[in-house]
């Protein structure tokens, strides 16, 4: 059986899309990032391409979703831990607002996700502290390889492409985070660098997943049009 994974843009459209289903008694599984990754992910939907599309033809008001991608077991576990949060950060907390599979291998994703804090002040900070990244100043945006993975900070979202499935996205954003968070608890003592410097050459393994382009969750229907 296909089985397809959304999150969502917020904890409320979670419960919304919960209590959807629940109503049309249409299964589904919670995959949810409770408790390590809670600051960086809202529970996700598993359910069968089958229901998916039946949700299309049930009629009533839909939810909004990230979008779907198929379901793959995950590849690392949820932290039983409550992960450190940081009251004077800059980072603040994450939701998934776009997800899609990545254009050139079907088997990755890429995602988009909206941040309550503002990174542009801490960019130049990592900028200084880290070896390999890209920083553009203008814009600004700081882009750096996690293993395979192609991470791009802006001021207000965090892009990832080529993550393995839903965990490992909530996992790459929650090691964001703590480094984000880390890098700015130590500010005093960085020499902040406003340099612009060139992007990383990728790995051949990483360049044939494009970074997600900005799109909001209000363009992703939870269903597709009969």
């Amino acid at each position: 059986m296909n089985l397809l994974v959304t999150t969502f843009g917020s904890r409320e459209e979670s419960e919304r899309g919960r209590a959807l289903m629940d109503d049309l008694e249409i299964p589904y599984e919670l995959l949810s990032p409770e408790p390590g990754f809670r600051l960086v992910g809202v529970p996700g939907l598993v359910t069968a391409a089958e229901s998916r599309q039946a949700l299309s033809r049930l009629g009533k008001d839909g939810f909004l979703c990230a979008g779907w991608v198929d379901y793959r077991p995950a590849s690392v576990p949820v932290p039983e831990t409550e992960p450190p949060f940081a009251e004077q950060g800059v980072f603040g907390e994450a939701a998934i607002s776009v997800l899609a599979p990545c254009v050139a291998d079907q088997s990755k994703i890429r995602l988009i996700a909206q941040v309550t804090g503002d990174l542009s002040s801490a960019m130049p900070y990592l900028n200084a502290e880290m070896e390999r990244v890209s920083f553009n100043p203008r814009v600004p945006v700081l882009t750096f390889m996690d293993g395979h993975r192609m991470v791009a900070l802006h001021p207000r979202r965090v892009t990832v492409a080529k993550a393995d499935e839903l965990v490992d996205a909530w996992r790459t954003l929650e090691g964001v985070r703590r480094l984000v968070e880390s890098v700015w608890a130590r500010r005093q003592e960085i020499e902040p660098n406003y340099l612009t410097r060139e992007r990383p050459r990728l790995s051949r393994s990483s360049s044939g997943c494009r970074e997600p382009t900005a799109r909001s969750a209000e363009s992703r229907p939870a269903w597709p049009s009969p």
